[in-house]
C-alpha cells in the first residue's frame, strides 16, 4: 500500500511472504476497528474530532459532522464485526475520500450532496432521522428502505453506535423511557418482519482478512488430483470420484451432506449430469455458401484480373505521355495492394446468436449447488468516462449512468464507475441528481419493461408508447415519471447557474467574516480590502477539492487532488421489494440500486496523464479494490444502454466454453441524430457491419474505443490460458529452440509472456514491480482470474468454475478500502510500473483503443463481435462537415502513428493469425493510401489539360479489363448487402466519404505523421470560423454549418481543377481540326468520377437548401467558360490558328 495512505489495510498472503509481515497483520487484527473522521472547516482546513473536544465543540454553529474513536476498554468492547462493518459502509458511502501525492487521505462525511433532498437509503447524503443522544448526530438505525428502526416502544431515536453503548455499558437501558429493551439483538432486530429463508450453505472459513476469505475458493481447486483426458483439471470428475468439496457453491453436494434429493437422500452423480443434454450459450451463424461461395470466387477472379491488367499496363506505355503513364500506374499499383489488404480477411465472415433462456438456466435456476436460484453471473463494472462538461452536457452523461443503473442484470453485480478526468463540481453534482431520480427511474423500468431505459430517448419515442404494455397503472406511473424527468432535467440545466450563485454566496461571507477579523486586530488603522481566493463551494457548505470555477493553485483542471465518493452504496445481497403505498405502486418491484462511484483521479503539473487511456487505467485500479469485478464494460459518456439485455448476451461469449480465452466482446456502435440520407457516413455501416463481421472469422474484431466487454485479467496483460505452444521454425535443426519447463495447473491461467518467447510463471514476487505496490490490488487479481471462468457444467469445459461460486455475498466496503483506491488513482502510482506500456489501456498513441486490442491479439487472445437484435448500445456522431472531418484526422493519425511504432503488425507475434495481422496492416497503412489518391483525382484533369490520356488509346483490351474490373466490384458490394444486411445506399455513401476523407484528413494525418517522426514537430488542424446554425428548431441545424478548415483546400482544388478541365478539354476538342473525342470521354468519364464521390463534400460547402444564391451558380458557370476560352486562345489547338474551326461530330 502507498507509504502516504494513514488508513489501515488488511493484507492476503498472497502477496507477503516474510515473517515481519504476519506481525503486522496480527498487529492489525488487535486493533479495533474504526475510523476517525474530520469536518472541514469553513476556511478549508479539516478538524479531527475526539471525545474531549465535544464539550467545547457542540455549542458552535459551525460545527458539521464528527465520529467519535473511543479506544476498547473492559466496559466498552468493539461490537460484533459483522454490524461494525454495516456501520462502516454507511459512513463511506457519505463520505468525500480525497487525496493524494505528499497528502494525507481524508474522508470527508458530508450531510448532503445536492440541493434538493434525497431519500433512497442507497444514496450518499440520504436524508434520515438524527440520534437523539446528546453530543451525537449520526443517523439512526434503518433497515434497507431507510425506514427508522426504533427498538424501544417510547419510539426513542438512537443510532447503532449509541444502541450497542446502552446495551452492552448501559446495561441494556432505553435513554428514553429509562425503561430496558425487550430485544437486545441488533441482528434480530434489523431483520424484523424482514425474515428470509436462507439458502443451505457450507459453513464460512473463519478467521483471516476478507481478501483471504474471497479467496478461499480459488483454493480449493488448486489440486492435481485428476486429470481429463485433454490433461486439463477436471473439477466434475475430481468431485465424484473424491467426495471433494469447494466450499460455497459446491458444484454437486455431496452424499453425507444431505442436501441432494429430499425424496431419496442421494446426491446428484455424473450419470445425472450425462443424462442432461449440454446446450450452449452461444452458437456460430455461418454465411449460406449460396452467397459465402460466389463472393470467395469473386475475389479471386478480380485478384487474377488486376494482376493480368496491371502487367497489361506496365507493358503497354503511352509514349506520348510517359509521365501521365508512369504516375497512373504506380497509383494503380498501390490501390491494387490496398484492396488486397481490405478485402483478404473478408474471406470468413460469420454471425453469431446467443440464447439467454440458457444463460437463465444455467445461472440464475435453482439447482443442487445454488438450491434458491441466486443469480451466479460474474462481477460487471460499467466504465463512463467523461472529461470537460461544457463540450460533454452533464444531462447526456446522467442519462448514460440512468441507462447502466437501469440495465437488466443482477443488481449486487453490477457496479458503475464514471471518470470525470476535468474535476468539476457540475459533473459531481449532475451524477449526484440521476443517483436521486434512480430512486424513481430504476424501479419504473423494471416494473413496466420499459425500452430503452435511458429517460431522454424512452420520452422522445416518436412510436406509440402503449405498446404491448397491459399493468392498468402505467398510464398514471408514466405521467408521474415524465412530470419528474422534466423537473430533473430543469434542475440539471440549472446546475451550472446554482453552482456560481452558491459560491457567490459563500465568498461574500467569507469576505465579511474576513473584514470583522481584521478590524478586530487593527481596531484604528485604515482597513485595506481583503482578497480572499473565490472558491468553489459545494451543497454542504464546503470547498470542493477538485477544480474550481476560478483555477487557484490545487484547484485548476490540471492541478487537483484524486476524489472517490460513493454516490450509490452496494446494495443489499437480497432482493427488496417496495411497497405499494408512496410514488409509485412498487409491490414485487426489485428497489435495489447498483454501486454507483464519482472518482476524479489525481492530477499534478509535471505528470504526463495520458488523456483518456490514463483515466481509463485509474478507473481498473480503483474498480479492482471496490468491486473486483472480472468483467468491465467501458461507455464514452454519449454512448447509452439502449438494449437492457445486451451485457447479459456480451456474457453469454464470456460464459461459454472455451470463453475463458475471450479477451473482450466488442458490439457494433449505433448512432442517433444523423440526418436521413447520411450524407458523411457517419453510421459507418460498412466498417460495422462488413468489416468486423469478417473479423470475427479470424482472431476477432479490431477494439474501437466503446462498447466493449473486457475480461479484466486480459487488460492487465496475461496470457490466454491453454495458449498454443509455437511450431518450431525452418532452421530448428540448426538452431533448436529452448525446452519450456513445465507450468503447474494453477498459474496456467495467470502467466505473461516475455519479449522472448519463453512463458513467464507468474511470480508474485515480481507482480509489484508490473502492476505498482497496492497489496489490494495485487490480491484481487487472481480473484477476478477465478470469477471469470465459465461454469464447469461439463467435462469438455476446461478452466471452469463450479457452479455456485459466486452467489456468496459482495463484502461491504470500509474506508481503508476506499482510501487504498485513492491511492492507486494518484498521479505517481503508475511511476516505473507496466501501466500503460503492457498492463491495461495502452499510451502512446491518439487511438488507444486499437492499440489496445492489437496488444490482446497479440498475446493470442480472441476477441467476439456481438451484433443484437435489438442495438445495444446508441450514441451520437458529428453530422457536420468540418466536426467529421477532424473525427477522421484523428482516427488516421493514430494510424501513422501506429504504423511508425512497434505495434506495427509487421512486428506481430507468430501466435497471431496471417489474416488478422494483414487487418491490422491496413489499420496502419490506409492513410497512405491518400497521396496517391490525390495524384490520381488530378489525373483526369491533367489529361484534360494536355490532351492526352493515360493510355495511347482506347482499345479493346484496356476497356474489357477496366469491364471485368468494374463489374467484379459491383458484384463484390452485392454479395457483401447481402451477407451483412447494409443497403446499397450506405455502401455507395461509404464510397463517397472513403474519398473526402482521402483527399483530406487522411493527408493532413499522413503530413502530421511524418513530422512527428522525423521533424519531432507537431501541428494541428483548428476551426477558424463558423456560420448558418442559428434555427434551434431544426433537429439537423449543424449539418448546414459551414465551418472553415484547412482541410478542405485538397477537396475544394480537386473540384475546381476538375470542373475547369472538363471546360477546357471540350472547348479544345470542339474547336480541333481533328477532334479526340475518344481522349476526350477518357478524361471526362474519370472526371465525373471525381466529382460524383465529390458530391456529398459540394453539398456541405453550399450550407442549408435555399441560402446559395442563384447568382453564386451563374458567376460559377461564366467563369469556367471564360477560363477555357481563354486557355484555348493562349494554347489553339494543332492545326488551328485562330479561335474556331471546323467542328464536326464523330
Amino acid at each position: 500500500m502507498a507509504s502516504n495512505n494513514h488508513f489501515t489495510n488488511s493484507r492476503s498472503n498472497l502477496s507477503t511472504n516474510s515473517d515481519a509481515a504476519e506481525a503486522v497483520r496480527n498487529h492489525q487484527q488487535q486493533q479495533s476497528p474504526g475510523v476517525t473522521f474530520a469536518r472541514r472547516t469553513s476556511s478549508g482546513r479539516y478538524v479531527n474530532y475526539s471525545r474531549d473536544d465535544l464539550d467545547s465543540e457542540l455549542g458552535s454553529v459551525d460545527f458539521t459532522n464528527y465520529t467519535v474513536h473511543i479506544p476498547p476498554t473492559p466496559d466498552n468492547q468493539p461490537m460484533d464485526p459483522s454490524i461494525s462493518q454495516k456501520v462502516e459502509e454507511q459512513y463511506v458511502s457519505s463520505s468525500l475520500f480525497t487525496g493524494g501525492f505528499n497528502s494525507v487521505t481524508r474522508a470527508h462525511l458530508m450531510d448532503k450532496v445536492i440541493d434538493s433532498e434525497t431519500s433512497h437509503p442507497q444514496m450518499a447524503g440520504a436524508k434520515g432521522s438524527s440520534c437523539a443522544i446528546p453530543g451525537c448526530d449520526v443517523k439512526v438505525m434503518s433497515d434497507g428502505r431507510g425506514q427508522d428502526l426504533l427498538p424501544c416502544e417510547c419510539d426513542f431515536k438512537i443510532c447503532r453506535d449509541c444502541f450497542v453503548d446502552a446495551v452492552k455499558a448501559g446495561g441494556g437501558m432505553c435513554p428514553g423511557c429509562k425503561e430496558p429493551y425487550r430485544n437486545t439483538d441488533l441482528t434480530d432486530l434489523a431483520e424484523d418482519g424482514h425474515q428470509k429463508q436462507q439458502r443451505p450453505m457450507l459453513p464460512p472459513p473463519s478467521g483471516g482478512s476478507k481478501m483471504e476469505r474471497r479467496l478461499s475458493l480459488m483454493k480449493s481447486t488448486k489440486s492435481g488430483l485428476m486429470r481429463s483426458q485433454t490433461g486439463d483439471f477436471d473439477h466434475n470428475r475430481w468431485l465424484f470420484e473424491t467426495s471433494g468439496t469447494y466450499g460455497y457453491g459446491n458444484a454437486f453436494w455431496t452424499k453425507d451432506g444431505n442436501l441432494g434429493s429430499e425424496k431419496d437422500g442421494h446426491g446428484m452423480g455424473p450419470q445425472d449430469l450425462m443424462s442432461r443434454p449440454w446446450r450452449p450459450l452461444t452458437r456460430k451463424l455461418q454465411i449460406p455458401a449460396a452467397v459465402i461461395s460466389p463472393y470467395r470466387l469473386l475475389i479471386f477472379i478480380r485478384i487474377v484480373v488486376l494482376a493480368l491488367f496491371l502487367m497489361w499496363r506496365i507493358k503497354h506505355q503511352n509514349p506520348d505521355a510517359v509521365w501521365l503513364w508512369g504516375m497512373s500506374v504506380v497509383c494503380e499499383l498501390w490501390f491494387a495492394f490496398s484492396w488486397l489488404l481490405d478485402q483478404l480477411p473478408k474471406l470468413c465472415p460469420i454471425n453469431r446468436a446467443t440464447d439467454l433462456n440458457v444463460l437463465k438456466e444455467k445461472f440464475e435456476t435453482p439447482t443442487p449447488s445454488n438450491p434458491t436460484g441466486k443469480s451466479d453471473l460474474p462481477g460487471l463494472d460499467m466504465f463512463v468516462s467523461t472529461a470537460d462538461p461544457d463540450k460533454e452536457p452533464p444531462l447526456v452523461t446522467s442519462n448514460t449512468i440512468l441507462s447502466i443503473l437501469a440495465a437488466d442484470y443482477p443488481v449486487e453485480k453490477l457496479a458503475c464507475y464514471v471518470s470525470d478526468d476535468g474535476g468539476a463540481l457540475l459533473t459531481f453534482e449532475a451524477m449526484a441528481e440521476a443517483a436521486s431520480f434512480a430512486n424513481i427511474w430504476v424501479p419504473f423500468c423494471r416494473k413496466h419493461d420499459i425500452e430503452p431505459r435511458n429517460p431522454d430517448s424512452y420520452f422522445s419515442l416518436k412510436r406509440d408508447p402503449y405498446k404491448n404494455k397491459v399493468k392498468a397503472d402505467f398510464v398514471k406511473d408514466r405521467r408521474k415519471v415524465k412530470r419528474e424527468y422534466d423537473e430533473y432535467k430543469v434542475r440539471i440545466n440549472g446546475l451550472p447557474d446554482s453552482i456560481r450563485r452558491r459560491s457567490d454566496a459563500y465568498h461574500a461571507r467569507e469576505e465579511i467574516k474576513a473584514m470583522k477579523q481584521q478590524r478586530q486586530n487593527k481596531e484604528d488603522e485604515i482597513v485595506e480590502p481583503v482578497k480572499i481566493p473565490k472558491a468553489t463551494w459545494m451543497a454542504d457548505g464546503t470547498h470542493w477539492p477538485g477544480t474550481w470555477l476560478n483555477s487557484a493553485p490545487d484547484h485548476s483542471r490540471s492541478d487537483h487532488a484524486g476524489i472517490i465518493q460513493v454516490m450509490l452504496k452496494p446494495p443489499s445481497d437480497e432482493p427488496l421489494h417496495g411497497v405499494s403505498e408512496g410514488f409509485l405502486d412498487l409491490t414485487d418491484v426489485d428497489i435495489r440500486l447498483p454501486l454507483l462511484v464519482y472518482v476524479s483521479r489525481e492530477k499534478r503539473p509535471g505528470y504526463d496523464h495520458n488523456k483518456k487511456a490514463g483515466a481509463m487505467n485509474a478507473l481498473v485500479r480503483a474498480s479492482a479494490i471496490m468491486s473486483n469485478g472480472p468483467f468491465i464494460l467501458n461507455l464514452d459518456c454519449d454512448h447509452y444502454i439502449y438494449n437492457s439485455q445486451a451485457l447479459r448476451e456480451g456474457m453469454c461469449f464470456m460464459m461459454d466454453r472455451g470463453g475463458d480465452r475471450l479477451c473482450y466482446v466488442q458490439f457494433p456502435q449505433r448512432f442517433e441524430g444523423i440526418d436521413p440520407s447520411d450524407r458523411y457516413a457517419n453510421h459507418n455501416t460498412v466498417f460495422f457491419d462488413v468489416n468486423m463481421r469478417a473479423l470475427d472469422g479470424l482472431m476477432g474484431p479490431v477494439y474501437v474505443g466503446t462498447g466493449c466487454l473486457f475480461r479484466r485479467i486480459a487488460l492487465y496483460g496475461f496470457d490466454p490460458p491453454r495458449s498454443k505452444e509455437h511450431h518450431p521454425g525452418c532452421c530448428s535443426c540448426c538452431f533448436p529452440r529452448k525446452k519450456k519447463k513445465k507450468i503447474p495447473e494453477e498459474n496456467r491461467s495467470l502467466r505473461m509472456g516475455g519479449d522472448s518467447d519463453d512463458d513467464e510463471e507468474m511470480n508474485l514476487s515480481l507482480v509489484p514491480k508490473k502492476f505498482g505496490n497496492s497489496t489490494f490490488l495485487i490480491d484481487s487479481i487472481p480473484v477476478a482470474e477465478f470469477q471469470g471462468r465459465p461454469l464447469a457444467d461439463h467435462p469438455a469445459v476446461q478452466n471452469g468454475r463450479p457452479p455456485g461460486a459466486l452467489t456468496i455475498p459482495r463484502e461491504l466496503l470500509d474506508a481503508s478500502t476506499v482510501a487504498e483506491a485513492i491511492a492507486v488513482i494518484s498521479c505517481w502510482y503508475e511511476d516505473k510500473t507496466e501501466w500503460g506500456t503492457r498492463i491495461g489501456w495502452i499510451y502512446g498513441s491518439v487511438t488507444e483503443d486499437v492499440v489496445t486490442g492489437y496488444r490482446m491479439h497479440n498475446r493470442g487472445w480472441k476477441s467476439v463481435y456481438c451484433v443484437t437484435k435489438r442495438d445495444a448500445f446508441r450514441g451520437t456522431a458529428p453530422i457536420n462537415l468540418t466536426d467529421r472531418l477532424h473525427q477522421v484526422l484523428r482516427w488516421a493519425t493514430g494510424s501513422v502513428e501506429i504504423f511508425f511504432s512497434r505495434n506495427n503488425a509487421f512486428l506481430a507475434s507468430p501466435r497471431m493469425k496471417i489474416l488478422q495481422r494483414i487487418a491490422y496492416l491496413n489499420v496502419g497503412i490506409y492513410p497512405f493510401t491518400s497521396i496517391f489518391l490525390i495524384v490520381y483525382c488530378f489525373l483526369p484533369a491533367l489529361s484534360l489539360f494536355s490532351g492526352q490520356f493515360i493510355v495511347q488509346t482506347l482499345n479493346v483490351t484496356f476497356l474489357i479489363y477496366l469491364l471485368i474490373i468494374s463489374i467484379t466490384l459491383c458484384l463484390l458490394a452485392l454479395l457483401e448487402i447481402k451477407w451483412s444486411g447494409i443497403s446499397l445506399e450506405e455502401w455507395w455513401r461509404n464510397e463517397q466519404f472513403w474519398l473526402i476523407g482521402g483527399t483530406s484528413a487522411h493527408l493532413a494525418a499522413v503530413i502530421q505523421g511524418l513530422l512527428k517522426v522525423v521533424a519531432g514537430i507537431e501541428i494541428s488542424f483548428t476551426l477558424t470560423s463558423k456560420s448558418g446554425g442559428d434555427d434551434v428548431d431544426d433537429e439537423f441545424a449543424d449539418l448546414y454549418i459551414v465551418k472553415w478548415t484547412s482541410l478542405m483546400i485538397p477537396p475544394i482544388t480537386i473540384m475546381m481543377v476538375n470542373l475547369i478541365a472538363i471546360a477546357v478539354g471540350f472547348s479544345r476538342t470542339i474547336y480541333s481540326v481533328i477532334p479526340q473525342w475518344s481522349k476526350l470521354i477518357g478524361g471526362v468519364f474519370f472526371s465525373f468520377w471525381v466529382l460524383a464521390h465529390l458530391y456529398p463534400f459540394a453539398k456541405g460547402l453550399m450550407g442549408r437548401r435555399g441560402k446559395t444564391p442563384t447568382i453564386v451558380y451563374v458567376w460559377s458557370g461564366l467563369i469556367a467558360i471564360t477560363i477555357s476560352l481563354l486557355w484555348v486562345a493562349v494554347n489553339p489547338p494543332a492545326g488551328s490558328t485562330q479561335i474556331g474551326g471546323s467542328f464536326t461530330f464523330p
